[in-house]
């Protein structure tokens, strides 16, 4: 019985050999997002055998610019950021991407399915089916804002420990849902 090596970026869990090959097979697009524990970066590469080209590129904390005042890593940034990487992805010239995620899983309802969301209704063409995306409620922010609410009539200190970050940063949780409809309204509008 021989030894057979796995290769490295395999064993650290970051690429998925499998799903790139089918990737650069389909000769298009690619659109990589990456969640981690303070942001979402996306970008749009098409790949090269010299090495991948970067096409386009958004960055959570673009959402400032734009007004964003919430989570750079909770679902309605998600959807925001989606909205964003689509609209400056197509000002660019592309039309159609494939979600290229390398080993993380395709989950109905998770962060990367809101960001698949935006870019959708952003205008872009991504081939993702419509099942796996969060209900409207989820990506305006609806949960986190009934949470505040409930919070600040009943426990007031578990409100100022949960919701400190917004609060120094000027939003009222409980607020939420208009914010995201404010940003969302920005971005849209070239704000």
């Amino acid at each position: 019985m021989s030894h057979v090596p796995i290769p490295r970026r395999r064993r650290m869990g970051l690429t998925d050999y499998r799903a790139r090959k089918k990737a650069l097979g389909s000769r298009g697009v690619l659109l990589a997002v990456r969640v981690s524990g303070k942001n979402v970066t996306a970008q749009f590469i098409k790949p090269r055998v010299e090495g991948d080209v970067v096409l386009s590129s958004s960055h959570s904390h673009e959402l400032r610019k734009h007004g964003w005042k919430g989570s750079l890593k909770s679902t309605p940034a998600c959807y925001l950021l989606g909205l964003l990487a689509g609209k400056k992805a197509k000002e660019g010239g592309i039309e159609e991407a494939f979600l290229y995620n390398g080993v993380i899983p395709f989950v109905k309802g998770s962060r990367l399915s809101a960001f698949a969301k935006g870019v959708l209704d952003s205008g872009l063409k991504v081939p993702v089916s419509d099942d796996v995306f969060p209900d409207e409620k989820r990506l305006s922010g609806a949960p986190i804002a009934s949470l505040a609410a409930e919070l600040l009539k009943d426990d007031k200190e578990e409100y100022a420990r949960r919701f400190g970050s917004l609060i120094k940063l000027g939003l009222k949780p409980e607020e939420y849902v208009a914010h995201q409809a404010q940003v969302r309204k920005a971005i849209q509008g070239g704000g």
